[in-house]
């Protein structure tokens, strides 16, 4: 996924390991698109190059405004944000947040 995210100039490319937080999935995959069109190219490349690599996606949803996308693969959850949308929401933060609350920190 980060390869294909690469590929297609995803940018702030970030893999958060929730293996030990939830039960949602193992990883979030979360980048940044710069407009609609380059999110809608991700988007495209991820679930064409995807298919041919093995990927089976089990749901999308937010590809018609293509500000914040979310293509659930089962193990793995990507999120592609426009950058207005990853800073408000900052779920990368709330993870983390998580995490360290999990840990006792």
């Amino acid at each position: 996924i980060k390869r294909i995210l690469a590929e297609k100039k995803a940018e702030n490319v970030e893999v958060i390991d929730l293996r030990e937080r939830t039960i949602i999935a193992d990883y979030f995959v979360v980048c940044s698109g710069t407009s609609v069109t380059h999110i809608k190219a991700i988007i495209d490349g991820l679930l064409r190059d995807g298919r041919t690599e093995g990927l089976r996606k089990q749901h999308s949803e937010g590809v018609a405004h293509a500000k914040w996308v979310l293509v659930d693969y089962g193990d793995v959850v990507v999120h592609v944000f426009a950058p207005e949308e990853r800073e408000f929401y900052d779920i990368e933060s709330l993870w983390k947040e998580t995490a360290l609350r999990l840990e006792g920190g």
